[in-house]
């Protein structure tokens, strides 16, 4: 006689499988790990830096929250995808990485708008900036990239957020640059 453990197996093997859904759970996986991957890796640059070059690299900060936010993008979509798109995305690492990759990229290029002042107001990050030498020389582009911090606590919290957003919505940093460069012709 057969157990109910047993009959459940058979059940189970035999009902038919959900082809989407066994594709989105390969491919919540693969963002699960990706993302745990993704933050280890940040937070070793991350740890390397601070410990020896005594410096909290902001840049990678946004760049791990644009990551972030990439991933949590990819997966609130999921189940609203296409099934062609969700086959390209079942089949290739590849593909899941790229959408969070452009958001750390898109949360570098909204963090240089900030630095610039392209993108500025009461919603936004304020930076310490030093000063440059004139002529400018190669220690002042050191500087930028090791001295240039948020003003104060909010800041920070403003530049991340905005970071993680930028990961978030692939549309926000290209429509940024599109009215930035709008508005300079005019």
């Amino acid at each position: 006689m057969r157990s109910n453990k047993d009959s459940e197996k058979t059940t189970e093997s035999t009902a038919p499988r959900n082809p989407r859904y066994a594709k989105l759970l390969k491919i919540t996986k693969r963002l699960i790990l990706m993302t745990l991957c993704g933050l280890l890796v940040i937070a070793v640059l991350f740890g390397v830096t601070l410990i020896a070059g005594k410096k909290f690299m902001v840049s990678w900060a946004c760049f791990g929250c644009g990551l972030i936010g990439g991933f949590v993008s990819i997966q609130q979509r999921l189940k609203k995808i296409s099934d062609e798109e969700l086959e390209l995305l079942s089949r290739s690492w590849f593909q899941i990485l790229l959408i969070p990759i452009y958001g750390g990229v898109f949360a570098l290029v909204l963090y240089l708008a900030f630095l610039g002042n392209i993108v500025e107001g009461a919603l936004f990050p304020r930076f310490y900036v030093p000063e440059f030498s004139i002529p400018p020389s190669s220690e002042d582009m050191k500087k930028l990239f090791t001295s240039t911090y948020p003003a104060a606590g909010a800041d920070f919290a403003k530049l991340i957020f905005w970071s993680f957003l930028a990961g978030f919505s692939e549309r926000l940093v290209p429509q940024i640059i599109s009215k930035t460069g709008s508005n300079k012709d005019k």
